[in-house]
């Protein structure tokens, strides 16, 4: 081995023992210090939050918005007023039905409103639950006191719309068209307005003094007519 070994030596290959001393001598010592520039170090990583850094507060969640910018209550609002307009069409034609023939009939409901015979089954059924109209198979519809009252205060609204629009120059069935739907929607303070403007416009006969004291002693605010229509 001796020999091997000063074989190896002299023809250049360099032995264990040296090749273990030049690594250790490459090696770098194990009590080095660490480069003190701050620059040099990695960077974190910016998901880690410091231990100093506040709290994330949470935000208070914010009502849904519609798209036109309205608020539920207001659609909700809205949706019963709806309900309100049908109550009172169909109480104003069911009274009219009665006072040209005697009698209103399913049949007859759906011609006045141009709706099928299912659409006044329902409506009819939903009305007489609100305690508007008495309905029974094989009878004529009959409206109760409260159905009475609601169908003669459409009827006012209607003609003081109508008489108002009239007064204004509106033709006449430009003027019955749209009163169909404004009556619906104006609250008392508006329809005194309506009356009073065309009274003096020479329509007393037709808009009594009775009608302005009854809406006088009314609530004059829109939402008291919502509320209402939403009976």
């Amino acid at each position: 081995m001796r020999d091997l070994a000063k074989a190896a030596k002299s023809d250049g290959v360099p032995s264990r023992t040296a090749s273990r001393a030049r690594l250790a001598s490459n090696a770098a010592p194990l009590n080095a210090t660490r480069p003190s520039n701050a620059s040099q170090a990695p960077a974190r990583s910016s998901r880690v939050v410091s231990s100093q850094s506040p709290a994330p507060t949470r935000s208070r969640r914010r009502p849904r918005a519609n798209p036109d910018g309205g608020s539920p209550n207001t659609h909700r609002e809205t949706r019963r007023a709806h309900a309100g307009e049908t109550a009172e069409d169909y109480v104003e034609a069911i009274a009219g039905l009665i006072e040209r023939q005697g009698k209103a009939r399913v049949v007859d409901v759906a011609r006045a409103m141009g709706v099928s015979h299912v659409t006044v089954v329902r409506t009819v059924s939903r009305l007489q639950r609100e305690g508007l109209l008495v309905s029974e198979p094989y009878r004529s519809i009959t409206l109760t006191s409260a159905g009475r009252t609601l169908a003669e205060n459409a009827f006012r609204r209607h003609v003081i719309v109508y008489e108002f629009l009239r007064a204004l120059g509106i033709s006449e069935d430009a003027a019955r068209v749209d009163s169909e739907g404004i009556e619906h929607h104006a609250c008392p303070e508006t329809l005194l307005a309506f009356a009073r403007f065309a009274r003096q416009a020479g329509k007393h006969e037709v808009i009594p003094a009775a009608w302005l004291d009854a809406l006088e002693i009314q609530p004059r605010s829109a939402k008291a007519r919502l509320g209402h229509a939403s009976r």
